[in-house]
């Protein structure tokens, strides 16, 4: 069995529902058994999250709000669900809709939306974007059936907004489930569950987490995650001249592509798969016969010094530096420490051999909370002047360099710097795991476009 993954593009509208429709049934002729996992029509969960921050502050524009929502799928409904026999999803999808209108209506009256609260909310696009396209196969004559994730399938705390999975629990549950499942099977991404029953969500691309989760759960051969692009590409098409699709990635690749700005796929999507050895593939809803990008364990090899260019914008550097740091054990500690509790991340570490300074690479919007809690708690050594007071430099890129092939290849270092130096770009800081398959640097926004071509340039053509 082969689980595919739709996102919000794929599924906007009726007539891209329809599309996905025909791609979800190939994969069903071709396997005898099929599972696919939707996220929300593009928008709809930002209009959620809209109408329940409206609620809660008592302004009457969620009714208008909901009212989108409703239309939307009410619409939609009524052109993709047309067989008679089908025409109990959109009952289904009425009682959905009035629970959310209920919902946001006890919002209204308390004034309050807990995390609990608003998971439950956000997650209701899933549910009906996954009830109009079971309905629309039904109505096709596909032996569809819709499954709800937070109606126990996939198990989690009770870290709203971004829990944990119980896989334990989660794998029993998926294992019972579609053991002898032989139909289409229609799965709410995003959403989920805690042991006593309290809706919860997966947090960033939690769609995609969905499907490798299940996918490890029912022992699938595959992952299939459909986008707009014909795979990962070199570098971000909108900045870099010249990208083009990587055939083969390996999974180390891939997350550290995705944790520095890439749209690929979430590290914490990758887990389940890597424990499990299930190939994923990234492919085109839109261009289903391109073949796209395999990401594996054990991928061909190709001849490319790097593999690919990724970014992170709008972050800042913050620089702990003074004599008084030298040689005093625990003090790095501190540092980190401090900022974990204020659940700022660290994206970025370069620390001198002589001990004399830390660079911390932070997202911007953390800077003000990361200088409280670091004044807080070094106020003594800045009293004492054994450290400098702490200022932020901001409107900064950090740019990665990722690729297998950099690891024991000498020189690669030397060009990349070289290549940015002769087209005077400034680099401010500087990083290299011992894994030697990323080189991070920190360069002025400005100088982005420049530097993201300049090295795609020297190593990709």
């Amino acid at each position: 069995m082969v689980v595919q993954k739709f996102g919000g593009t794929s599924v906007q509208n009726p007539e891209k529902i329809k599309h996905v429709a025909m791609i979800i049934r190939s994969n069903f002729e071709a396997h005898g058994g099929a599972l696919a996992v939707l996220s929300a029509m593009k928008g709809v969960t930002d209009l959620l999250l809209q109408a329940a921050g409206e609620a809660e502050s008592s302004n009457p524009a969620y009714k208008e709000t909901y009212q989108k929502i409703f239309n939307m799928h009410t619409l939609a409904a009524q052109e993709l669900i047309t067989l008679a026999t089908a025409q109990s999803y959109q009952q289904s999808m009425g009682e959905i809709l009035g629970d959310l209108r209920d919902i946001l209506h006890g919002v209204e009256l308390v004034k309050e939306c807990s995390p609990r609260t608003l998971d439950l909310i956000a997650g209701f696009g899933e549910r009906l974007n996954c009830l109009l396209m079971t309905g629309h196969l039904v109505s096709q004559g596909i032996p569809a059936q819709f499954f709800d994730a937070s109606k126990g399938l996939i198990i989690t705390d009770d870290n709203h907004g971004s829990a944990l999975v119980d896989f334990q629990r989660t794998n029993l549950s998926l294992q019972a489930t579609f053991k002898n499942f032989k139909g289409v099977g229609i799965v709410t991404g995003y959403v989920a569950v805690t042991e006593d029953g309290k809706a919860t969500t997966l947090g960033r691309n939690g769609s995609d987490y969905t499907s490798t989760i299940l996918a490890a759960g029912v022992g699938a051969s595959a992952v299939e995650i459909w986008k707009d692009v014909d795979g990962v590409l070199t570098a971000d098409p909108n900045q870099v001249k010249g990208t083009y699709v990587i055939d083969e990635l390996s999974v180390e690749e891939a997350m550290e592509l995705s944790y520095f700005g890439a749209e690929v796929i979430h590290p914490s999507t990758m887990v389940p798969l890597v424990e499990n050895g299930i190939p994923l593939w990234i492919k085109n809803t839109y261009n289903p016969s391109v073949r796209g990008t395999l990401i594996a364990k054990n991928i061909k090899p190709h001849g490319r010094d790097i593999t690919g260019i990724a970014s992170i914008p709008e972050v800042s550097i913050i620089n702990v530096e003074g004599g008084g740091m030298q040689g005093i054990p625990g003090f790095a500690s501190r540092v980190f420490g401090a900022l974990a509790s204020r659940k700022v991340n660290v994206i970025m570490i370069s620390q001198a051999s002589s001990e004399q300074s830390i660079c911390i690479v932070i997202r911007q919007v953390e800077v003000a909370k990361a200088l409280e809690v670091l004044n807080l708690e070094l106020s003594l050594e800045l009293d004492n002047k054994k450290i400098k007071p702490f200022a932020a430099q901001n409107n900064l890129e950090v740019v990665a360099v990722i690729g297998e092939n950099m690891k024991g290849r000498p020189g690669i270092t030397g060009r990349l710097f070289s290549a940015l130096g002769s087209a005077q770009i400034n680099v401010l800081a500087i990083a290299q795991g011992s894994s030697e398959r990323n080189i991070s640097f920190v360069i002025a926004d400005k100088d982005k476009t420049l530097a993201l071509n300049t090295v795609h340039k020297a190593f990709l053509g």
